[in-house]
């Protein structure tokens, strides 16, 4: 064989070698942001579980409360994909901090021993909800950079890696403070 065929198998395995690195790079990076989201959806799974008994406590209260408190179920049940849950995140966020400024109005309910807890408990899941938030988002702005920048871009548009969404607010009534009427 001639040194031109050796350079040519050369270039060629240097090719399919860098391929298959950025390809598995990308697949560690996809599994990472999966890895995020699910971690995210364990702290959130644990809100929801608080809601049923936050709703019980603030029922006796007020109606008002009990139908936002109902509302979050809803967004909960409506969230099927990342999509959608992300976006249901954002608006059940925003539904509890209601709840909790409106409990400021009722001395009795801010005495209850049970909505204390549940406050208690609700306050260390959204921190923990916060902190996943941004482990998911860091996954995902990584992966998107390799998925955007040169030349893994050539890998992942050959085999599909496509664009992942972050977990942000979108709407700019979410980004406002909570104001509540009674």
């Amino acid at each position: 064989m001639e040194v031109s065929t050796y350079i040519i198998i050369g270039a060629v395995a240097v090719v399919v070698i860098a391929f298959i690195v950025i390809y598995n790079g990308l697949v560690s990076l996809r599994n990472k942001v999966n890895e995020a989201f699910s971690t995210m959806d364990v702290y959130l799974k644990q809100r929801y579980d608080l809601i049923p008994n936050l709703v019980e406590v603030v029922k006796g209260y007020s109606a008002h409360e009990a139908n936002v408190l109902a509302t979050v179920a809803r967004e909960r049940a409506n969230a099927t994909n990342v999509n959608n849950k992300i976006a249901g995140e954002c608006k059940i966020s925003s539904m509890i901090g209601q709840i909790m400024v409106v409990s400021e109005k009722y001395p009795a309910l801010l005495a209850n021993k049970n909505f204390l807890e549940l406050q208690d408990k609700l306050t260390h899941v959204e921190e923990d909800i916060a902190f996943s938030r941004r482990y998911y988002n860091g996954s995902v702005r990584e992966y998107n950079d390799k998925c955007l920048t040169f030349p893994s871009n050539i890998v992942a548009g050959i085999f599909g890696f496509k664009k992942m969404s972050m977990f942000e607010v979108n709407s700019a009534d979410e980004r406002k403070s909570v104001s509540v009427d009674i």
